[in-house]
């Protein structure tokens, strides 16, 4: 497997590193077993529906992907959908013309690049319209356990307020997890920073009183009280 160009990090410290191991042995302490909450059976199937999962809920995309698949099942299939049609079934997912438009192009992509077949490369997969870094990762660390973090709002949030990053762009937190977590450990951060974002560690009301972490945490603003 061919890996993702790098972009130039700064080499973390040793404090630096030995604070993102424990992080991350906290979060797997408290998430023994993590995956992705989207449905899927294939690779196409969690591309797609990692799409459709932006700006809404995994519940959300959940509920309509099973029609969606049964209308098009293969890649050649949604490529040739009518647009209108494909927005009828993702409708409730929110953001739905201009996702209706990135998955019958990706599906495109897909059918003429790489004859339907989603390619197992980071850097392959986000040639096809619709698919960024987060998604690309996503879909090879959750469908193959390959080393890949996916950096989205949660993954951000939560390795900022640590303190364990410093950069505010996604890719740039991408290298800069890269840099402190060994290989092996990639394809486990991301999952478990969601769901912690999701559980305890909130936009707005963080539940810092029961955070596993918070004699690691740096966020200033912290919400010590329940309400």
């Amino acid at each position: 497997m061919a890996r993702s160009r790098t972009h130039e990090t700064p080499a973390p410290t040793t404090d630096e590193k030995r604070q993102a191991r424990v992080v991350l042995n906290r979060l797997k302490k408290r998430y023994p077993q993590m995956k992705t909450a989207l449905d899927y059976t294939s690779a196409w199937h969690l591309l797609v529906a990692t799409v459709l999962s932006a700006q809404t809920t995994d519940v959300s995309v959940n509920a309509v992907v099973p029609e969606l698949f049964s209308a098009y099942p293969s890649p050649e299939d949604l490529a040739g959908a009518d647009p209108e049609a494909v927005e009828k079934i993702i409708f409730s997912t929110g953001f739905y013309r201009q996702k209706t438009k990135s998955i019958i192009a990706l599906a495109g992509d897909l059918v003429v690049k790489y004859n339907g077949e989603v390619p197992r490369d980071l850097d392959e997969l986000v040639t096809l319209r619709g698919v960024g870094r987060k998604t690309a990762s996503v879909v090879l660390a959750e469908v193959w356990g390959d080393p890949a973090i996916a950096v989205d709002t949660h993954v951000k949030r939560v390795s900022q307020r640590l303190g364990i990053v410093g950069a505010s762009d996604p890719t740039k937190v991408e290298f800069e997890l890269r840099a402190l977590f060994a290989e092996k450990d990639w394809a486990g951060v991301s999952m478990r920073m969601i769901q912690f974002g999701r559980d305890v560690c909130d936009a707005k009301k963080p539940r810092c009183w029961e955070c596993p972490l918070i004699d690691r945490c740096e966020f200033d603003s912290k919400n010590l009280h329940p309400v």
